[in-house]
């Protein structure tokens, strides 16, 4: 399971570090946008996506 555990964290890794390696530019205007986004937004976003991950965890694994 910690195997399974910490190839999971290694792929989140790689994935969020493709557009700030790609495209610095539009990455740093990205998060400057996303300072200036309220509280509740940010936590709706938050688990928007967190209920995607945990539906597309159950639906393929």
């Amino acid at each position: 399971m910690w195997d399974e555990l910490v190839r999971a964290l290694a792929l989140v890794l790689i994935i969020e570090g493709i557009l700030p390696f790609l495209y610095p530019r539009r990455w740093r205007a990205l998060v400057q946008q996303l300072a200036s986004v309220d509280n509740r937004s940010l936590r709706t976003a938050g688990l928007v996506s967190m209920l995607a991950g945990t539906a597309l965890l159950m639906l393929f694994g």
